[in-house]
């Protein structure tokens, strides 16, 4: 700053703070003895494009003015509040060479504070700075000085140094100081005779030293040791503490006349200064997001450095009076006031320039008219507009990039995933990647070098081959665009299986697609006569119970629960199917794929308190080619033959598989449902399935063909009609042919499945029914009293009841009686009676209406609550 000791400038807040000496007016008197420190408030006006004043201030001081100057300036935090305010240091001359030393802060209100006060026996003159506190460091014969406002003492620091070259605050170290000294030499370099050119490049280090804590900090954090001797100013724009180690980011100019950027001590980026000996170095980040070095020289001369990938001069100015960094024009980012010399003019704020070297740029030598006012105000927005879209556009492009890191680390993990599945379903040890292969940092150092768990893999085996006992077959097939595989498991495995499912795995090492293909899986319960079961959400009921009511009830239970569906779901087998698209297995030409079962293992009872465990089995391999397909390897085979329709049942559970089902109800109220017999076998042209007897497959030509139907009468005028269909489409012609079939009072009403949940509330609700059956039956029988008894039962109770007191004795009167013999003789008579009374109470027999009654609506209650529990088990 080329100011004189009258004159200083200091930015605070996007204002300009000139403090300036002065003696007071003449009408004071005493103009000798006092003198003034006056400040003026300067802001940027945007209408005018001149700096304004705001306010102002004053400050007077007993000394006289030849004898009183302004050291230096700066903002830095009260310690009281941790408010950053602007502070003064001035100096006072004193007799027999003794120098005060006033440090003021400046208040928002114009106010100034003493904050700190202090005297020596010299002046200061080299490398004084101020910093948090208030704190001021000095440098003097080679040593380092501070005071600060909480000691009030002068303290000297263990060092010996030959300039400062910065001053700041560093996380956890508090304030710090940048200095140049002579190196310390070990023992061996000290006794070695070194060359001049070594000496001068070793001879000298920067070196760190943490004020508050008295400690020094190496400076090959900083720079390498031998940048030492030519460092001349020192900016730090980043610094932090990570592991115990301090990182920092910093830029410095040298007297080679170079910027040279470094990162964690170790050089990054040079640029060569156009202009020679600099002094100052200043960051600026600029409403871009660019940060820009703002380099001062001895000659009067600026120069800024742009950072964009490599550092490079961007712009330059000469006759420089002063540089300052604030957001002046007040739109959230840092510009450049540059002061420039103008001896015509006594203002210091005559000729300026305000420029983020970008959108932003005003200079006091233009004139701004009053009719194009307002097109320059929408000029103005237009640039304020266009930087806020510059700062989205920006912030959108980085959130775009970290979305795709994102992505791209998603999409490894799901490769190394499906990697390592498809060796654990080929036997193959899986090698995880390194972390230096996938670009990550280990959490400890010897994680590489660590052996793995030995024999982890042999001894809990994840995926088995599939036993003998529990897979029958493995089958595919081609049904139009998909592609079926089942895996048939033996009826007789004792144990159940539930949460079953199939995945296809593989077998090309192919980096463009995923290993694992995506499937939907559906589970069919299969009967000892391998017939499909009808899963239907309307299934008739559960096995018949041992119920004893009349062999009217038992007979009509045979006929509403059929032999054949008694123990139908006990120990039968299950056939799993996966369905997966064929077009994308196609581009391969031949496929090879890995089949693996995985499912949930239950203990046979379901009062068993061993938990389920999940099994992965490996069923087999199977090939797919385009020449198998076209050749109909894998086609499904149903043809009508003598009435029926003859096929395989992996055919018939294939078709299944494809279809999406759909259940109706159909009521008839005034004739019987006979006709949908007839459209069944004469329009829709239906053959029952050889395998599954109780499905009929429809030959009818047109879109219909291959759909399958199931037709279930529950009485004469009430059934429920299944509909196996490809599609919506196939669905409402074979319900538009059944409405033309069916009589105009027939009604079709769709059937929804009931989810677990509302199945878990039915079974809850009919337990509660059950029990509140239960109760009113028994607090019926006792709020009655002897009315429901039989007449027999009420004679002998009376007999027997006719001696009971009308009141229990009490303790005194049983007392009285223990005292004697014939007391305790008539005690036990006493005792004797009424436990007669309670064995007769107990023997007290029921009519029987009531007590048909009461069994009646008990049986109905149980009913209802174990069709809820069997439906939940079936769901």
């Amino acid at each position: 700053m080329l100011l004189s000791e009258q004159e200083q400038l200091l930015s605070y807040n996007g204002e300009v703070l000139i403090f300036q000496l002065s003696p007071p007016s003449p009408v004071e008197g005493a103009a000798d003895k006092r003198v003034d420190l006056c400040v003026r408030r300067m802001t940027f006006s945007r209408d005018t494009k001149l700096f304004v004043q705001k306010s102002s201030g004053v400050f007077s001081l007993r000394s006289r003015p030849l004898k009183t100057e302004i050291v230096c300036c700066s903002c830095t935090a009260d310690s009281r509040t941790g408010i950053i305010l602007p502070c003064i240091l001035m100096k006072k001359k004193k007799r027999n060479n003794v120098v005060k030393y006033l440090l003021l802060f400046l208040h928002s209100s114009n106010q100034f504070e003493q904050s700190l006060q202090f005297q020596l026996d010299y002046e200061l003159k080299e490398d004084v700075r101020l910093f948090a506190g208030p704190s001021v460091l000095w440098r003097h014969a080679s040593k380092l000085f501070y005071i600060s406002a909480s000691t009030c003492t002068v303290l000297s620091a263990p060092v010996q140094l030959s300039s400062v070259v910065w001053t700041g605050e560093i996380q956890e170290e508090g304030p710090v100081v940048l200095g140049i000294r002579t190196a310390c030499l070990t023992e061996g370099e000290a006794e070695a005779e070194l060359s001049a050119s070594d000496r001068a490049i070793w001879g000298t280090e920067l070196f760190g030293y943490a004020v508050k804590a008295q400690k020094m900090l190496p400076g090959t954090c900083f720079m390498p040791h031998a940048y030492g001797r030519v460092v001349s100013s020192v900016c730090v724009c980043k610094s932090e503490a990570w592991r115990r180690q301090l990182r920092t980011s910093l830029v410095a100019v040298t007297r080679k006349n170079q910027l040279i950027w470094f990162q964690d001590g170790q050089p990054r980026g040079v640029c060569e200064l156009p202009y020679e000996e600099p002094y100052s170095v200043k960051a600026a980040v600029t409403s871009s997001s660019d940060v820009l070095f703002v380099v001062s020289f001895a000659s009067g001369n600026v120069c800024a450095v742009q950072r964009r990938g490599s550092l490079q001069v961007a712009s330059k100015w000469q006759d420089v009076k002063c540089v300052l960094v604030d957001d002046f024009i007040g739109s959230g980012s840092e510009q450049l006031l540059l002061l420039f010399r103008d001896d015509s003019s006594a203002e210091v704020l005559s000729t300026f320039t305000i420029t983020d070297l970008g959108a932003v740029s005003y200079a006091s030598g233009n004139i701004y008219k009053d009719n194009v006012a307002a097109a320059e105000g929408l000029q103005e927005n237009g640039l304020l507009t266009v930087q806020a879209l510059q700062t989205r556009l920006q912030a959108g492009c980085t959130a775009v990039r970290e979305l795709q890191q994102h992505l791209g680390l998603k999409r490894r993990v799901l490769l190394q995933s499906c990697k390592a599945l498809k060796d654990l379903v080929e036997g193959r040890t899986h090698v995880l990647p390194t972390a230096k292969e996938e670009g990550l940092v280990p959490l400890w150092d010897d994680v590489e070098s660590r052996p793995p768990p030995p024999a982890l893999g042999r001894e809990t085996p994840v995926a088995q081959q599939a036993p003998e006992c529990l897979v029958e077959s493995l089958w595919q097939r081609v049904v139009g665009d998909s592609l079926v595989v089942g895996v048939q498991l033996a009826a007789a495995f004792h144990l159940s299986l539930s949460d079953a499912s199939l995945s296809l795995v593989l077998d090309q090492a192919s980096s463009l697609a995923a290993p694992v293909i995506k499937c939907r899986n559906r589970v069919t319960k299969l009967e000892r006569a391998c017939s499909v079961l009808p899963l239907s959400p309307c299934q008739t009921e559960p096995p018949a119970k041992k119920i004893k009511l009349d062999q009217c009830g038992k007979s009509d239970l045979r006929k509403e629960f059929p032999r054949g569906c008694v123990g139908a779901g006990l120990g039968a087998g299950r056939a799993v199917t996966a369905v997966t698209s064929l077009s994308p297995l196609l581009a391969f030409h031949r496929v090879c794929c890995a089949v693996l079962l995985r499912a949930k293992r239950q203990a046979p009872h379901r009062d068993s308190l061993q938990q389920s465990r999940e099994i992965s089995l490996l069923c087999g391999k199977i090939a797919l080619s385009l020449e198998d397909i076209s050749n109909g390897k894998h086609a499904v085979k149903l043809q009508r033959e003598n009435g029926y329709c003859t096929g395989s049942m992996e055919d018939v559970l294939a078709v299944l598989a494809v279809s999406a089902r759909f259940s109706f109800q159909v009521l008839s109220a005034a004739c019987t449902l006979t006709p949908v017999t007839w459209w069944l076998l004469g329009a829709m042209e239906c053959t029952p399935l050889q395998e599954c007897p109780d499905k009929l497959f429809c030959h009818k030509a047109g879109n219909v063909h291959g759909t399958v139907l199931s037709w279930t009468l529950r009485n004469p005028l009430e059934g429920v009609l299944t509909l196996f269909c490809r599609n919506l489409t196939v669905l409402f012609q074979c319900l538009h042919s059944l409405r033309r079939a069916l009589p105009a009072g027939c009604d079709v009403k769709l059937l929804r499945s009931s989810s677990k949940g509302a199945l878990t509330e039915q079974l809850a609700l009919a337990l509660e029914k059950e029990m509140l059956t239960s109760r009113s039956s028994f607090f019926s029988v006792l709020s009655s009293g002897s009315s429901f008894f039989s007449k027999e039962s009420k004679a002998e109770s009376t007999s027997a009841w006719g001696d009971v007191p009308a009141q229990d004795m009490s303790a005194a009167a049983v007392a009285a009686l223990l005292e004697s013999e014939e007391g305790v003789e008539q005690f036990r008579k006493e005792l004797q009676n009424e436990q007669d009374q309670s064995e007769l109470s107990m023997a007290q027999t029921m009519a029987a209406a009531l007590y048909q009654e009461m069994t009646w609506k008990t049986a109905a209650a149980q009913l209802s609550s174990d069709m809820a529990v069997w439906r939940l088990s079936k769901a």
